[in-house]
């Protein structure tokens, strides 16, 4: 899971943010009604609580429709074999339509990077997707801190080299995506290293997943979630490649997006996730999707400072 850093700069021209958002709208995909299926709508927790639905803006509460946008990061948000988002952020998505009283329309916006602009245009109230909270978002956007990610090293199915840390791929081939927060980490390693990495800057993190699987390279370096679901399953970039699970590395928040003059919306989404949290029906549907390592004990907002620095 690639970071998103530094999306938009103060300076960014308001007409520009606009353009881009409707450039992204345009290329996503149609509005989806979430709805709770029996394993969610079941959960403790998980029932309207009027008094949060009371503190929806008034614009929410009017038309009774909460738009989400999102994108696709397995098993964060992806389509199913019927063509429907699922996964975390859709099990969440669909029990906060429970908590408030409201429908929520989820979107995919095709990319990542479209998510920010189209807040910021409000074309969409929230995001509910996999970015990466930084302090550079946060000057943007209010950050819901709803979950963990790290990084994690992948290598060829059976991990033959019997790599275990980062010190392992010292005198190793190692592919990164061109200008990431991972190839960084991969170059501060390798500057500790007696055998520098043999380092493999590669575009688009499909064809660094290729090297690897290919041999032409011995591992990667990727986004914990994506890669040890992936893997795990089998399925999509993961096929033919191991995730190490106990590697968690560079630990930060994944968040929700809200504007910044709508602390109602933020506010009332931050109590209803705290409710999932002390129910337990959060955790759960952390565990479904086998991420339970990543699951927060409290939901914060705008707190990517107090992450280690790395």
């Amino acid at each position: 899971m690639m970071r998103i850093q530094k999306i938009l700069k103060a300076g960014v021209a308001g007409a520009m943010v606009t353009l881009i958002a409707a450039s992204a709208y345009a290329a996503g995909g149609a509005a989806e009604k979430m709805t709770a299926d029996a394993d969610v709508a079941k959960l403790p927790g998980v029932v309207l609580t009027q008094k949060l639905a009371d503190g929806l803006p008034p614009s929410i509460k009017s038309s009774g429709v909460l738009k989400v946008a999102t994108d696709l990061t397995p098993p964060i948000s992806f389509h199913g074999e019927d063509g429907k988002l699922i996964g975390i952020d859709a099990d969440i998505a669909a029990a906060l339509g429970v908590i408030l009283g409201v429908d929520v329309e989820m979107t995919d916006v095709g990319a990542g990077a479209a998510i920010v602009p189209s807040i910021l245009a409000k074309r969409f109230d929230i995001s509910i997707s996999g970015i990466n909270d930084d302090p550079e978002l946060e000057k943007q956007v209010d950050v819901i801190d709803y979950m963990y990610d790290a990084t994690t090293i992948m290598t060829i199915k059976d991990n033959p080299l019997a790599i275990k840390g980062m010190e392992d791929l010292c005198g190793k081939k190692v592919a990164v995506p061109v200008g990431t927060f991972q190839a960084r980490m991969v170059e501060a390693a390798s500057a500790k290293c007696a055998t520098p990495v043999n380092i493999m800057s590669i575009p688009k993190m499909p064809d660094v997943l290729q090297a690897v699987r290919t041999g032409r390279a011995d591992a990667t370096v990727n986004g914990y979630a994506t890669s040890v679901y992936t893997t795990e399953h089998q399925t999509g970039n993961g096929k033919g490649l191991q995730a190490l699970p106990d590697i968690r590395l560079a630990v930060g928040y994944l968040g929700m997006l809200t504007a910044k003059d709508n602390p109602q919306l933020r506010d009332s989404v931050v109590a209803a996730l705290q409710q999932m949290v002390d129910s337990g029906a959060y955790e759960t549907i952390m565990k479904k999707w086998s991420l339970g390592p990543l699951a927060v004990k409290t939901v914060k907002v705008n707190d990517a400072a107090s992450m280690p620095a790395d």
